[in-house]
């Protein structure tokens, strides 16, 4: 009886997180977006739902890469990543133990930003064409520069991202475990049931403002859309994905936002993802606010240069440590 409960809690909790992850970029899009700048907008189902279905339909294409099996699998090898990650915070698997932790959630948000590297540098090549192109700069040949491809750019900020960018949501993962003196997830939500939420104290406010700026970085929103800046490496690592390979890329980054929004419940409400738990109604509002308030300040943000990303980043960052040192008075 208690495996048959804990079966319907995991699978009924992912089953209605898919559901509503592929309605959040609809709703970002068309009652936010869609509003700031005057227009009507696409459907809700438009880019979450209805975009998958047509590229499953669409003619797959040959992507030139040393490795096209492997790059046409990145998406999907992403996609999983972050069901797993949404697994580990659902309370019937905290008996997995060190999974069931801050290290392991970490681990798996860095799998999934190496997986934008993969996709840059496996591609050699732009729309299935070949296109090599020399350094060449003020007019010199430089004949003896080793030659680039167009995506490598992307997997060259995409490194950037990885090595810089994605500090301040790490940095907020802290704030609740040097508040509770616990990596464990079940910890983390047993401290809160008893002393309150953290988001209701000063490192808790702090942490959840650092927490929001690095939700924005690993979603590539505007205004840190290095990845896939438009006058430059247009979409970045997902240029070359088409048909079904382009559905995952939308589904991933629809479960994305709903995974990271959950992740933020359970560390500063202490409401881990759990259908058969009433409070789970807090994490689908959490979930839905996340993408309104990003699409907000996305619609009136300019894509950052590095001139700003990196202060930006930085000053957030310091913001994170404060927030961990007022979490440990």
């Amino acid at each position: 009886m208690e495996l048959t409960y804990s079966l319907i809690g995991v699978i009924g909790t992912l089953a209605v997180s898919f559901i509503v992850s592929l309605l959040l970029p609809g709703i970002e899009r068309k009652f936010i977006q869609a509003r700031i700048q005057q227009r009507v907008g696409p459907p809700i189902t438009s880019p979450g739902v209805m975009a998958p279905i047509k590229f499953f339909f669409k003619q797959t294409i040959d992507p030139v890469s040393p490795m096209p099996r492997l790059y046409n699998a990145l998406p999907l090898i992403s996609l999983i990543i972050i069901i797993i990650l949404l697994l580990l915070l659902i309370p019937q698997m905290y008996f997995l133990g060190a999974l069931a932790s801050i290290i392991a959630i970490i681990g798996l948000l860095k799998v999934e930003e190496i997986m934008y590297m993969f996709m840059g540098s496996l591609s050699k090549s732009v729309l299935s064409v070949r296109m090599p192109f020399p350094d060449r700069a003020k007019g010199a040949a430089h004949p003896d520069t080793p030659r680039t491809f167009f995506e490598e750019l992307s997997s060259l900020r995409a490194f950037r991202l990885i090595a810089f960018g994605s500090f301040p949501i790490y940095i907020a993962l802290f704030v609740a475990v040097a508040m509770t003196g616990s990596l464990y997830l079940s910890d983390i939500i047993a401290y809160q049931q008893t002393n309150g939420p953290i988001l209701f104290t000063l490192a808790g406010a702090l942490g959840a403002i650092v927490f929001f700026i690095g939700y924005m970085i690993l979603l590539n929103e505007y205004p840190f859309s290095i990845l896939k800046g438009k006058p430059d490496v247009v979409e970045g690592p997902y240029l070359e994905y088409a048909a079904k390979y382009r559905a995952y890329v939308y589904i991933t980054r629809g479960f994305l936002m709903f995974t990271l929004a959950t992740l933020f419940a359970t560390l500063f409400l202490g409401i881990a993802p759990n259908i058969l738990n009433p409070s789970f109604i807090v994490t689908l509002i959490v979930a839905l606010l996340f993408p309104m308030i990003m699409a907000v300040m996305s619609a009136f943000s300019p894509i950052f240069t590095y001139k700003q990303f990196y202060p930006t980043v930085a000053g957030v960052s310091i913001i994170g440590v404060v927030a961990i040192v007022a979490a440990l008075l």
